[in-house]
């Protein structure tokens, strides 16, 4: 399975926001120091404070900081509620695939979504932080 950019980049902001050490970092300087352009940044930070995951304020002493929701989230709801639910395959696209009615193909591959889902469920934004990763996404400094 493979994930969309939007869910990578809104882990990658998640996990620097759980270990920011300055006072609320921008949505630029986020973007920024994770390597993401800002446009997507943006779309993302409005995706994660929809879910409650990050508050966002604007103007002077503004900025992003992850809530309390945020840092305690599970990995598994996180990528859920980013990817949005759907089937693996499409299998009533444009063209429908001949063995729609038949097939056990969809099936595991929704078991197999599903595993992987519930494989990533015990993890939290506090575990992906912890050694080794959170100091090194300490040492990322904006350019």
């Amino acid at each position: 399975m493979r994930l969309t950019k939007s869910t990578d980049i809104a882990l990658r902001i998640v996990m620097r926001l759980a270990v920011a050490d300055e006072a609320n970092p921008t949505t630029r300087e986020v973007a920024e120091v994770m390597g993401v352009q800002y446009t997507h940044a943006a779309k993302v930070v409005a995706q994660l404070q929809h879910l409650g995951v990050v508050e966002a304020r604007r103007g002077r002493g503004g900025g992003l900081s992850l809530t309390a929701t945020g840092r305690a989230s599970s990995i598994g709801y996180l990528v859920r509620e980013l990817e949005g639910v759907g089937d693996v395959v499409d299998c009533e696209g444009d063209v429908p695939c001949p063995l729609a009615a038949a097939c056990r193909l969809r099936g595991a591959l929704r078991r197999a979504q599903e595993a992987f889902y519930a494989s990533l469920d015990p993890l939290s934004v506090e575990d992906l932080v912890a050694d080794p990763t959170g100091p090194v996404l300490l040492t990322l400094q904006l350019k």
